[in-house]
Parts: C-alpha cells; structure tokens; sequence
C-alpha cells in the first residue's frame, strides 16, 4: 500500500516558494504604529480634557485660528472630532490586521494589497485628510503588494 509521502502527486507539484514581502509589512507596519499615535493621542488627551481645562490650556490656540467661536462650541467639536478620530483609529486597526493576516499566510496573494489600501482610505478620509503621510504609506504598501513580481510556480 503506498503511503501518502510517496504520492506522485506530491513530487510533481511541491509546495509554492513562500515569497518575502518584508517591506510591504514593514511599510504598512510604520504607517500602522504612526496612525496609533497620531490617532490615538489625540482622541485620548482630548477625550481626557473637562471643559475647564480645554478652556484654559486648548482654546487660547483655537481663538487665533477661529475667533468668532464660543468656547462651548469649541469644547464640543474637539469632543466629536476626537470621537470621530477614535473610530477611525479601530477602523484602521481591523483592516490592517487582515491585511498582515492574509500577508503571513498567504503572502503569494495580491490580495493583502487591497486591505492595506482601505486602511489607508479609511486614515485618508477618517481624519479628514489630516493624516495623508500616514495613508501614503499604507498605499504605498499596497502598491508593492501589486507591483512587486511574484515568482511563477506554474513553471518550477
């Protein structure tokens, strides 16, 4: 009885070489960590901040840039931004983990790309265009998961 080691099936079509893409991740990586500290610092010093400090450290800055607004409404909109930069943060954070998910595991699939692009739509538009380094670097990433060649294993 032969035994499945000794399957001719098996010689003829060994398994596919795993190829590097050590700079996809580490680019995607990069744009990970600044997201996390650009993001999330804000969200967690301004959702820390009371009205009455915000209105003594954080308005004075705001008064120059915006002079007709109260600062109650100031104080509110900070709020909702910092709110907003938050989900855009754990939105982020779920697409680029499937994208090195599927990059770990299947890293002779393109299709690692486009989950790194969409997190980097989602940090472009979440922030409202604020952090368009950070998402370059995410497509950037996703631009070498399409562009850099991959070994044709159809030919051994």
């Amino acid at each position: 009885m032969p035994r499945a080691a000794d399957s001719p099936v098996r010689a003829v079509h060994p398994a596919p070489p795993r190829p590097s893409r050590r700079v996809e991740l580490w680019t995607a990586g990069a744009g990970l960590v600044l997201a996390t500290m650009l993001l999330g610092g804000f969200t967690l010093v301004m959702n820390r901040l009371d009205e009455e400090t915000f209105d003594r450290v954080v308005a004075p800055a705001f008064d120059t840039a915006n002079p007709g607004a109260s600062a109650g409404v100031s104080y509110e909109s900070v709020q909702t931004l910092s709110a907003w930069f938050g989900f855009t943060l754990v939105a982020v954070l779920l697409l680029a983990l499937v994208g090195f998910l599927v990059a770990r595991h299947r890293p002779w699939l393109r299709r690692s790309g486009w989950w790194f692009a969409a997190a980097g739509f989602a940090c472009l538009f979440g922030s409202q265009l604020i952090l368009f380094p950070i998402a370059f670097l995410f497509f950037v990433s996703a631009g070498f998961f399409a562009l850099r060649p991959i070994p044709d294993w159809s030919n051994p």
